[in-house]
């Protein structure tokens, strides 16, 4: 039996361009044409679709999947042991929040007001983590697992919060000391992974509770950008001409915050619809391309030295939240729109 394009995407639950895309950097190639040069995918085909999901569930990059299914070694069964896992381990968590809800239900259909506690046991139970990272992924973040490193950001979260409310300048030195500090703390306890880094910052901006529990407003977010931007722009000052400089600063300052809102939209969008040709990823790159020449000009040859900086800096990539695999999506939608 071979299923064409548009019913594979129907009965996958993907858009017919994701799977030309999957094509079209070899993800993914149909067994077979039809008379008319239809897509027709075979078994094969759809349990190599089911590989290439699952492993995108559990965070890996696309650029990174066709050399993992490439080893010798990739397994269907291990993989689909992995999903089982996955699975047990969110049967268990939905199951231990079952019970605890209908513990306060039965609290207050009794007429009893239940403990603080209880309530925030339930509120640590609804995690949002799951939505964001696997059960392997979990077990190696140091943020999630360890009251330790969870102790360390509130202390960290809570002298950023005193120099905020004081009004001090993210020039100064003592806050630049910080977002290094902060830069350098996040990188540990996300295990050292810009695509955790990545997505931990996209879980602060998009998730109320996890804002409210960690402290981490847009603000404060803002705030570490444009003190770590000023440690950059000493950097920068290497390549950059002074007037460009000064341009840079005050976009550090205005629109830091701006992103890494915008990244986790990308990385959202990414996820969702992988094709650089989609509406919504040509709408991202505008964003994008307009933010990126707020910040360093129109300039070409000042464009050629920021990126030379880059080059030669590792630093300017410490904790860098905008991949190479973000830039090139982004640039083949630009391109494209």
């Amino acid at each position: 039996m071979m299923l064409k394009v548009g019913e594979l995407a129907r009965r996958s639950g993907l858009t017919v361009r994701t799977l030309h895309h999957y094509d079209s950097i070899g993800l993914l190639k149909p067994s077979g044409r039809s008379d008319a040069g239809y897509r027709l995918y075979n078994r094969d085909d759809v349990a190599r679709l089911h590989q290439v999901q699952a492993l995108r569930r559990f965070g890996m990059a696309l650029a990174d999947i066709g050399h993992f299914l490439a080893q010798p070694g990739a397994s269907l069964p291990d993989l689909i042991a992995r999903q089982i896992d996955s699975l047990d381990h969110q049967i268990a968590e939905a199951a231990k929040l079952r019970a605890q809800l209908s513990a306060l239900r039965g609290q207050l259909l009794a007429g009893e007001e239940p403990e603080l506690a209880s309530w925030l046991t339930t509120l640590e139970q609804m995690t949002v983590y799951d939505k964001y990272f696997s059960k392997q992924e979990l077990e190696h973040m140091p943020i999630y697992r360890d009251a330790a490193a969870r102790d360390e950001w509130a202390q960290l979260v809570a002298a950023v919060g005193e120099k905020m409310a004081a009004g001090i300048s993210p020039a100064d030195p003592a806050v630049q000391q910080l977002a290094v500090r902060w830069m350098t703390t996040f990188s540990q306890h996300a295990g050292g992974s810009a695509e955790i880094m990545a997505r931990l910052d996209n879980m602060w901006a998009r998730e109320e509770i996890i804002r409210a529990q960690s402290g981490i407003t847009p603000e404060m977010r803002g705030y570490i950008a444009a003190a770590n931007g000023e440690t950059k722009l000493a950097i920068y000052a290497k390549y950059m001409r002074p007037q460009e400089i000064a341009v840079m600063r005050k976009h550090f300052q205005c629109r830091a915050r701006e992103w890494p809102e915008l990244i986790g939209a990308i990385r959202a969008q990414m996820s969702s619809d992988p094709s650089p040709a989609a509406p919504a990823a040509r709408e991202l790159a505008h964003k994008w391309f307009e933010l990126f020449t707020d910040m360093v000009g129109t300039a070409p040859d000042a464009r050629l030295r920021f990126r030379q900086a880059h080059q030669n800096e590792p630093v300017l990539n410490s904790g860098r939240l905008m991949t190479d695999e973000l830039l090139e999506f982004l640039r083949q939608a630009h391109a494209g729109a």
